[in-house]
């Protein structure tokens, strides 16, 4: 069985973290297939959104701890960091792939999301979360600093001082929590998670997938642009934009007092 799962249905694709009996712990296999698999997403023009989400009762529960232990053993120090180097830097393709991806990645958590698994919520753009959710950066709690790009998210998401108190302290939160302190986006009923992102996952992929990339390159930038260059962004990705189907179905459909149909071009 593999320990990721893809499935691609009326341009929603669903990429599966399948290690349920871990808690969908990051395995070297999950993290290679994962890779190759939001590169294949991102270059399948019938993908308009993209959900992340895990198999069983968690997201995901971080990186496999119990491997990492027996790494370590009869390791001299030199040896052990330097594993460790190419192990943090194998992460980083999937993070820049959810980054850099042209359309929209939602992360639908249940259960546990600890660790890696909160970095790599994090990286996708939009969170929905049932109310039995729960977080914890945790890396303090196994002696290390946190990795997959939460150093760079969570104080942009919550504020330095909140994203301090909770590298810190590694303490479990509620999905309710993250919401209010603007970690994630949705709260739903736990029985109602895969439906309601379902919803959610259909209403993007319904809509201008190209504007939508634009809109998160743009966004993106602005957290280290200067005021004048996202100005120029701005009006070049605009432009681009109004040069494509997408836009003119939307104007002529306000003009028209009906519903756009847009086919993501």
């Amino acid at each position: 069985m593999s320990d990721l799962d893809v499935a691609v249905d009326n341009g929603v694709a669903t990429i599966t973290m399948n290690r349920p009996e871990a808690r969908n712990a990051l395995s070297e296999a999950m993290r290679s297939d994962l890779a190759e698999a939001l590169h294949d997403v991102e270059q399948d023009a019938a993908v308009r959104c993209v959900v992340l989400t895990g198999a069983g009762e968690h997201f995901m529960a971080g990186g496999d701890v119990k491997n990492m232990a027996k790494g370590l053993e009869g390791k001299p120090p030199e040896q052990i960091k330097k594993e460790f180097l190419f192990r943090i830097h194998d992460l980083h393709p999937i993070m820049f792939a959810m980054r850099r991806m042209p359309k929209p990645v939602i992360a639908s958590c249940r259960g546990a999301a600890a660790g890696a698994g909160v970095s790599m919520a994090l990286a996708c753009d939009l969170i929905i979360a049932s109310e039995d959710a729960f977080f914890t950066l945790a890396y303090c709690r196994i002696g290390t600093s946190p990795d997959g790009s939460s150093s760079f998210h969570l104080p942009r998401a919550v504020g330095i001082k909140k994203a301090l108190e909770i590298a810190l302290l590694g303490d479990r939160f509620d999905a309710q929590t993250a919401k209010d302190i603007g970690m994630i986006n949705f709260v739903v009923e736990t029985g109602q998670l895969a439906a309601e992102t379902e919803k959610l996952a259909r209403r993007l992929a319904d809509g201008p997938t190209h504007v939508y990339g634009n809109t998160k390159a743009l966004f993106y930038r602005s957290l280290e642009s200067e005021f004048e260059s996202q100005l120029q962004a701005e009006a070049e990705y605009f432009a681009d934009c109004a040069s494509r189907t997408d836009f003119r179905e939307g104007v002529n459909a306000f003009s028209e007092k009906r519903a756009p149909i847009f086919t993501g071009n």
